[in-house]
C-alpha cells in the first residue's frame, strides 16, 4: 500500500469514528431539551438511550460479519450512508415515539459502521505496520470524547437539539469522500455466512427484558405486557444459547467462554461499563433538570474522566504488563466504584468544585486503572487466532452492559421518583435528588462488583497481550482490537 493509500484509510476510519463517537457523547447532554421539547418524561430519555445501545450492542458481531463476508471498505461505506441517513431522521422526527425508532435504526447503522472502522486498518495494513496505524486512529478519534460534550452542549443551548443530529453529515460527507478514493482491498469478501437468525434472536431477546424494565414503573409488573415482554425476551435469549450452540458459523462462539479469563473478563465488562453508561446518563439529566446547569456545562462536567483516560490508561497498561492484570482489574473498578460513591454527595447545588469534580476524578482515576488491562486479560485468555472475535464480542459486551444498566437502574430511579410519567423535572427537588443519590449508589456497587469478580477470577494471561497497547483513547466505547495477523 503506498503512503497516500495509508494516509487516507487511517483518515477515512477516523470520519468514520468520530462520526459514532461524537453522537454517543452528545445525546446525554440534549435528553433534557428532547424531553421538553417532545415529552417523554424519564422513560423516554431511557429510550433515547437504549434503543440505540440495543441494536448497536446486538448487531456490533453482524456488522463484522458483513464486513468479512462483503469486504471492509464496502461495508463501511454503506454503514456511513446508513448513519447519515438516520442522523437526519433523528433530526427531523416530530414526536418521541419516532425519534426512539429513528434512534433503533442508527444504533443498527452504527453497527455496521464501527466494527469496520478497525477493521479498514486491520483489513488494509501489514501486520507490521498495524500497530502504528491502529495507534493513530485511537489518538485522533479521542478528540472526539472531548469535543462531543462540547459541541453537543454549544448546539442544545445556541441552536436547537436536533442540530446534534444533523451535523453527523458533515465527517458522513467527508469520509465516504475519502472512501471513493480508496483503492479496492486485497482479497475483499470471502465465503462466510452471515448469522442472521442469531441477531434475529439476540436483538429481540435483549428487548424484551429492557422494555419490560423501562415501561414497568407506569404500567406495573402485574401488567400481562410487561410480563409477556419480560418472559419472552428471556425465552428468545434461551434460544439464542441454542441456536448459537449448534450454527455451523455462529455470531457468538460460546465455546469462547469455556476460557476462564474471557468468561469472567467479560463479566467485569458487563459490570464497569454498566457504570460508564449509568453515570453520565443520570449525572447529566440530574445537574441540568435539578442542578441548574445549562447543556454545555453538565457536558463538561465528566470531561476530566476522558482527560485522565487519554493521560493515564497507557501508563497504568505498562506497569499491568510488569506485574499483570489482575491487580489492576481487581482495584481500578473499586476505586471508580468509591467515585461514583461520592456523586451522592452532590444536592440540589450540584456545586462542581466541591461537590462533582472529586467524583469525577475519583472516578476517572478507577477507569484509568481498568480498562487498559481488562481489554489485554480478555483476549489474551484466547488463542491468538481468535483474538478478533473476542474483542469484538467484549465490544459488544461493553454496550450491552450500558443498555442493562440504564434500563435496570432507570427503573428503580422511576420507582423512588414516582408518578406514572416520572422524571428529575417533575418529581421536585427533595425527590429527585433523593433518586439520582439512589441511581449512584447502586452503580457503585455494580462498578465495585466488576473489580470482586476480577479479583477472584482473573488470572495472569497465559499468552502476552500487551497493557499498554489498548489504552482506550476514543474508546471508553469500543475496545481496541488486537487483531491476528
Amino acid at each position: 500500500m503506498t503512503p497516500g493509500q495509508a494516509r487516507l484509510t487511517i483518515v477515512a476510519a477516523v470520519l468514520g469514528s468520530i462520526t459514532v463517537f461524537v453522537d454517543a457523547t452528545v445525546v446525554n447532554v440534549a435528553l433534557p431539551a428532547i424531553s421538553g421539547d417532545l415529552g417523554g418524561g424519564l422513560a423516554g430519555q431511557q429510550w433515547l438511550s437504549g434503543a440505540y445501545l440495543l441494536t448497536l450492542g446486538a448487531l456490533l458481531l453482524v456488522g463484522g460479519s458483513l464486513g468479512d463476508r462483503y469486504g471492509r471498505r464496502a461495508m463501511f461505506a454503506a454503514g456511513l450512508l446508513a448513519f447519515g441517513a438516520t442522523s437526519v431522521l433523528c433530526a427531523i422526527a416530530p414526536t418521541v415515539e419516532t425519534l426512539v425508532a429513528a434512534r433503533a435504526l442508527q444504533g443498527a447503522a452504527g453497527a455496521l459502521l464501527v466494527p469496520n472502522t478497525l477493521g479498514l486498518i486491520v483489513a488494509r495494513f501489514p501486520p507490521d505496520a498495524r500497530g502504528a496505524a491502529i495507534g493513530s486512529w485511537t489518538a485522533w478519534s479521542g478528540i472526539a470524547m472531548i469535543v462531543g460534550p462540547l459541541v453537543g452542549g454549544v448546539l442544545v443551548d445556541a441552536v436547537s437539539w436536533r442540530w446534534i443530529f444533523a451535523i453527523n453529515v458533515v465527517p458522513v460527507v467527508a469520509a465516504l469522500a475519502v472512501v471513493a478514493r480508496l483503492d479496492p482491498e486485497p482479497g475483499a469478501g470471502g465465503a462466510g455466512r452471515v448469522d442472521l437468525a442469531g441477531a434475529l434472536l439476540g436483538t429481540l431477546g435483549l428487548a424484551g427484558p429492557v422494555f419490560a424494565l423501562i415501561e414497568q414503573p407506569s404500567r406495573g409488573w402485574g401488567d400481562p405486557l410487561i410480563l409477556a415482554t419480560l418472559l419472552g425476551g428471556l425465552a428468545l435469549l434461551a434460544a439464542f444459547a441454542a441456536v448459537e450452540r449448534r450454527a455451523r458459523e455462529p455470531m457468538l462462539p460460546l465455546g469462547l467462554f469455556r476460557e476462564r479469563n474471557f468468561a469472567v473478563g467479560n463479566a467485569a465488562t458487563l459490570a464497569v461499563y454498566g457504570g460508564l453508561g449509568a453515570v453520565p446518563f443520570f449525572l447529566v439529566l440530574y445537574l441540568q433538570q435539578v442542578a441548574g446547569y445549562d447543556a454545555l456545562e453538565a457536558g463538561l462536567a465528566s470531561m476530566p474522566v476522558t482527560l485522565l483516560m487519554l493521560a493515564l490508561s497507557r501508563r497504568f497498561g505498562a506497569l499491568a504488563d510488569r506485574v499483570g492484570p489482575r491487580a489492576f482489574m481487581g482495584a481500578g473498578p473499586v476505586v471508580a466504584g468509591a467515585g461514583i460513591a461520592l456523586f451522592a454527595r452532590i444536592d440540589a447545588e450540584g456545586r462542581y468544585l466541591a461537590d462533582v469534580l472529586p467524583a469525577v476524578l475519583l472516578f476517572g482515576l478507577g477507569l484509568s486503572l481498568t480498562v487498559a488491562p481488562l481489554t489485554a486479560a480478555v483476549l489474551g485468555g484466547v488463542e491468538e487466532r481468535h483474538a478478533g472475535m473476542a474483542s469484538a464480542i467484549n465490544n459488544a459486551v461493553a454496550r450491552i452492559g450500558s443498555l442493562l444498566a440504564v434500563a435496570a437502574i432507570g427503573a428503580l430511579v422511576a420507582a423512588r421518583l414516582g408518578g406514572g410519567d416520572p422524571s428529575f423535572a417533575t418529581a421536585g427537588v427533595a425527590g429527585a435528588t433523593a433518586a439520582f443519590h439512589l441511581a449512584m449508589l447502586v452503580t457503585a456497587g455494580l462498578v465495585a462488583l466488576g473489580g470482586l469478580l476480577s479479583a477472584a477470577g482473573i488470572e495472569n494471561p497465559r499468552r502476552d497481550v500487551p497493557c499498554a497497547e489498548h489504552a482506550p483513547g476514543a474508546t471508553v466505547g469500543p475496545t481496541v482490537a488486537r487483531e491476528a495477523g
